[in-house]
């Protein structure tokens, strides 16, 4: 039985039907189990889905009972009310590694982060790299992926860029001077990569990052997007001290906001890999981050990306 926290997730729903498909058993935590059975209700017969906090440790231990390996995903890029980036990112999985420990569990897959780093002044990937410190350290035989940004019909970085340009008709601001690095990876890799990682004891101990097959800047990503938008916009430069005040007030009032100050900061970050364990490890050809490969982003519609914002379905 492999369990998969977060499951209801990003990667955490594309990983449990990758699994589903190579015909492992699943058993899928999630915070929410009635977001789960809608968000997995195609695999809803299955897999079991169990409810589990990684705040509260006497939720998880249960849980690894005939479990053989756990793929440990939960994490938060904004925090919102007390889900802070310490209490979720580090503390959680110290409680799920913890966990696993007390119940014999061996096999620990952690979803890091590329640029994760202990002793970095950024809380989001400070609070990452603290936590594969304790993984790294536990004694379980660990293996721990650092993927730069993923994409895909669900993530909150290439949409976001896509369902803003449906705001802003005209003018579309970027960032700073848009020379920040990304190494854009797609979701269907990553999860191709955990599973490799699963068969492969060769991986343990390992950090491997993850990467597309090409480095592109901020402006090259928002100008792909547009691309499979059809859409054209002036894009302006907009510096990021004057933006500081603005992306502060949005984090303040929308319940969903697109950016944090905290975001904002990793744009000094280079967020490209320089060994691609796709590549070199596992032998995946990586998808690129092409207009023709967006395509799924032309749904969106400034309507519901209003919505999106305000922290309202697309439904109402």
């Amino acid at each position: 039985m492999i369990l998969v926290t977060g499951a209801s997730g990003y990667v955490g729903n594309n990983l449990v039907r990758r699994l589903v498909a190579a015909g492992r058993p699943v058993r899928a935590m999630v915070h929410s189990p009635a977001k789960a059975e809608v968000r997995l209700a195609d695999v809803r017969d299955r897999i079991e889905i169990v409810k589990g906090d990684v705040t509260r440790p006497d939720t998880l231990a249960p849980l690894m009972d005939g479990v053989s390996a756990v793929v440990h995903l939960v994490a938060i890029a904004i925090e919102r009310g007390g889900a802070t980036y310490e209490a979720i990112n580090t503390q959680g999985t110290i409680n799920i590694v913890e966990a696993a420990k007390a119940a014999g569990v061996r096999r620990f897959i952690n979803m890091s982060q590329n640029g994760a780093d202990s002793s970095l002044p950024y809380r989001f990937l400070a609070s990452k790299g603290k936590a594969q410190d304790y993984v790294a350290a536990s004694g379980l035989d660990w293996t721990a992926l650092r993927p730069s940004v993923i994409w895909g019909p669900q993530d909150e970085f290439a949409n976001v860029q896509a369902r803003l340009i449906r705001l802003t008709p005209l003018i579309f601001p970027i960032v700073g001077d848009g020379q920040a690095r990304f190494q854009p990876v797609w979701i269907g890799d990553v999860v191709e990569a955990v599973v490799c990682c699963l068969d492969d004891d060769g991986t343990i101990g390992q950090e491997l990052g993850l990467g597309g097959p090409e480095v592109l800047t901020y402006k090259e990503i928002v100008r792909r997007v547009l691309a499979a938008l059809n859409a054209r916009r002036l894009l302006v430069h907009a510096p990021v001290p004057l933006l500081r005040p603005v992306v502060a007030l949005m984090a303040a009032v929308l319940p969903n906001p697109p950016v944090t100050p905290g975001l904002l900061d990793l744009l000094a970050i280079d967020n490209t890999v320089a060994h691609n364990a796709l590549t070199e490890r596992f032998g995946i050809a990586p998808r690129p981050f092409a207009p023709e490969n967006l395509d799924y982003m032309r749904q969106f519609t400034a309507r519901d990306s209003l919505k999106r914002l305000l922290g309202r379905s697309a439904g109402g």
